[in-house]
Formats: structure tokens, sequence, C-alpha cells
């Protein structure tokens, strides 16, 4: 795991602190489901998006100027490589935010219990 995670580079660092971010929102919003969690979860969701996208697409940018110069002679096997290393922030990125997802929806569930079924019967 910690190959992975020096694998996908700075923008690894990021991306963690904004995914925990999420997940410590998340778990307070499970335990207590309060209106007022859900602008901040929706927030270092993006975030958490954000920073892997952009982890990304500087891994991307670096391969690419690396390449256009001393690994080229290295064919392109090495843009394989790279962009391999560089997806390594889109995932991390995704896990966090699936795993935020997920007890978002705990939450939610929860609230959604505790408030009642306020909905008016359908007309048939």
């Amino acid at each position: 795991m910690q190959d992975i995670f020096i694998a996908g580079g700075w923008g690894m660092y990021p991306t963690l602190l904004a995914g925990l971010a999420l997940i410590a929102t998340c778990v307070q919003y499970a335990r207590r489901p309060e209106p007022r969690y859900v602008p901040l979860m929706l927030s270092l969701g993006l975030c958490t998006l954000i920073a892997g996208t952009l982890g990304f697409a500087t891994g991307i940018l670096s391969l690419l100027h690396a390449y256009s110069g001393p690994l080229w002679e290295q064919g392109p096997r090495v843009l394989f490589i790279g962009t391999f290393e560089a997806l390594h922030n889109v995932a991390l990125a995704l896990l966090l935010a699936m795993l935020g997802g997920l007890l978002a929806s705990i939450g939610a569930w929860r609230l959604s219990r505790r408030m009642g079924n306020f909905a008016a019967p359908a007309a048939g």
C-alpha cells in the first residue's frame, strides 16, 4: 500500500487530506445526522475528487515533459507506466469519495427513520 501511495506522487497528499476530512465529517453525520453537515460533506467530497484529478493531471504533465526529453529512448512503454502511476491519485479519490458516500447514506437513512415518512398517500 505504501508503494502505491509513493508511486502516486505528491498529489496523493492533498487527496488523502481532503478525503480523511470527508470521512471524518461523514462519520459524524452517520452518528448524528444533522442537516448542517450536508454542505460540508458536499464540499469536501468535491475537494477530494478535484485533488485526485489535479494529482492525475500533474502526473501526466510530468510524464509527458520527461518523455519529450530523457525518456524518449525508452519507448512508449514509459507512457503506460507513468499513466498507471498517475491514476493512483484518481483511484484514491474515488475510494475515499465512495466511502464518504456510503457513510453519508447511513446518516441519511437514520435521519429519514427519525423524521418518519411525511409523504402524502398516493391517490388511487
